[in-house]
């Protein structure tokens, strides 16, 4: 039985994640390592690739040993970060290709303990650090394909604002909801004192928010994810509710 709970198949996933982490060692090759990522400030390019290297390193982990690894993996004494990476992406990538996605797996959000958590999972985080990358080697704007940042969209909404807040203890000043439209789906997300939540709703749905917030599936992802200005996205409504729901997921996706 499919437990595909994102807007993409899981075939899409896996050959989507092995593009990017081919292209994001690429490009961190491309520029000097000490080039500084203007979208994630306080990391060199080298930290940023050795920071995906550890979490490609830590989900090997969750899914071969079935439990959250205790500790955090780092470079060898003496090993190059580009040879850390680029060893951890070859072996997650053969563990991700070796499981059946709708199979069980240790996970760390219940509404999704199956292989294909981690493919989704670790396409975005890929895809995010990507663009991260790209900034930091002066490359121009991002190509993010539409299909993969409106999945984005909808993972970032429903595991880290409507999970991963409730599970840090982390919720809203203010009671609303903000509805998203792009890419052909709408969703809505609401918080207040005590609740975060989302869900993928009805256009009329999100259109009855307190908040609106539309633009293009790349433009709407980057900006949840904090790695575009605000002028990228429209908003309508209750602007003090869309700033807080930014807000919130810079608590959660940090």
């Amino acid at each position: 039985m499919s437990r595909e709970l994102g807007t993409v198949d899981h075939g899409r996933l896996l050959e989507a994640f092995s593009v990017e982490a081919q292209l994001l060692g690429e490009v961190a090759h491309s520029a000097s390592p000490d080039s500084p990522v203007p979208t994630a400030p306080g990391w060199t390019l080298n930290e940023l690739l050795k920071h995906v290297g550890a979490v490609y390193w830590q989900v090997l982990g969750w899914i071969r040993d079935g439990r959250r690894p205790e500790s955090w993996r780092e470079p060898l004494p003496g090993q190059p970060v580009v040879d850390f990476y680029s060893t951890a992406r070859a072996e997650l990538e053969v563990e991700l290709a070796n499981h059946d996605p709708s199979t069980r797996a240790t996970t760390w959000w219940s509404a999704d303990p199956t292989h294909g958590f981690w493919r989704r999972r670790m396409l975005h985080e890929t895809l995010v650090h990507r663009v991260d990358a790209e900034n930091a080697a002066g490359i121009g704007d991002s190509a993010v394909p539409d299909d993969l940042a409106a999945d984005g969209v909808d993972e970032a909404l429903t595991l880290y604002f409507g999970h991963k807040l409730t599970t840090m203890g982390i919720s809203g000043t203010r009671n609303g909801t903000v509805g998203f439209h792009t890419g052909g789906h709408s969703w809505i997300a609401r918080a207040g004192p005590g609740e975060t939540e989302a869900w993928r709703c009805s256009p009329r749905e999100a259109d009855a928010a307190d908040a609106i917030v539309t633009g293009s599936p790349a433009n709407v992802y980057l900006w949840l994810w904090g790695r575009v200005p605000v002028t990228m996205v429209h908003t309508d409504g209750d602007h003090e509710l869309s700033a807080q729901a930014w807000a919130l997921l810079r608590l959660a996706t940090r």
